[in-house]
């Protein structure tokens, strides 16, 4: 399948796909026209790219997930994989208290410029 029909039936963009083939995540031919020619294991490669991702992960934590990216990634990650996902969980829990920091300062400033009144 050729990149625009990959990027539709995974929900990304060509664009995401060349860059997860720049980084080394999925791999195409060249048909004899140069355009890009992807197999249907790509699918399920993208998918899984796809989850890592929306999971906090990098696209170069994603890389320590290869051997695994064709099936379910979710089963027996490796000591590596678990050590990024420990840590990137660590940096999601820090912007949070970050965040829910902000967003009180924000909420008493209002409670305090509004005579009391709850945001929002």
């Amino acid at each position: 399948m050729q990149i625009g029909e990959l990027a539709r039936a995974t929900g990304t963009t060509p664009r995401a796909l060349r860059h997860y083939e720049q980084a080394g995540l999925i791999d195409s031919a060249r048909a004899s026209n140069g355009y890009r020619v992807y197999d249907e294991r790509a699918l399920i490669r993208v998918r899984n790219i796809r989850v890592l991702l929306e999971a906090g992960l990098t696209v170069d934590d994603v890389r320590a997930f290869l051997p695994c990216l064709d099936g379910d990634v979710g089963a027996a990650p490796s000591p590596e994989g678990i050590r990024i996902a420990q840590n990137r969980l660590a940096v999601l829990d820090a912007r949070i208290a970050a965040q829910t920091k902000a967003r009180n300062h924000l909420a008493d400033a209002l409670r305090a410029a509004t005579g009391g009144a709850p945001p929002p």
